[in-house]
């Protein structure tokens, strides 16, 4: 093969495997210009279109009190209500942890909304925009008066009217307040 022809398919595989240790890992695709790491070329998640905070939360000791966990979707997406309509789909769910002396009694979900997707035989159970989520807490007389942060995890699946992306996993930490 001429040395010309040698060089010039020597770059083009050059610039084929030309992207990052991470890109690879991740199976990012590489750009034109060689690296995979523009944003708009990484595959999306799920968090990348929800995000989870905790309200702070004063409980008293040997009492109880709700902690609210306010979630947001992004316009234009929505994730699966808890229970979600089908087995299949990947339901709302908060993990909550513990700490000393206090307890999670039960967590309720919001009411979700009913809508129909051109994906789905039926109508499915989501949630949209913002919404909270009221985690009921025990505090015993055991638990130290203070302030402490509850640890949590929010795992969600978001969906536009086309596609639904990667499960993911949002950590919340819920700020206590212990008298």
């Amino acid at each position: 093969m001429p040395t010309r022809q040698l060089l010039i398919s020597l770059l083009l595989v050059l610039a084929c495997c030309a992207c990052t240790r991470q890109d690879r890992e991740n199976n990012v695709p590489a750009t034109a210009t060689g690296t995979g790491t523009a944003a708009a070329e990484r595959p999306r998640n799920s968090v990348d279109f929800v995000k989870a905070t905790a309200l702070p939360t004063d409980i008293k000791q040997n009492e109880s009190a709700d902690a609210i966990v306010r979630v947001t979707v992004q316009k234009g997406f929505h994730i699966n209500a808890n229970p979600a309509t089908f087995p299949y789909l990947i339901a709302t769910e908060l993990s909550v942890g513990q700490a000393k002396g206090t307890s999670v009694s039960f967590i309720v979900y919001p009411d979700p909304k009913t809508k129909t997707f051109s994906f789905a035989d039926k109508p499915l159970a989501v949630y949209e925009g913002t919404m909270d989520l009221k985690v009921r807490l025990k505090a015993d007389k055991t638990s130290p008066a203070g302030t402490q942060n509850l640890s949590a995890k929010l795992r969600v699946q978001a969906c536009d009217d086309q596609v639904c992306y990667a499960p993911g996993t949002l950590d919340v930490s819920i700020p206590l307040n212990i008298k």
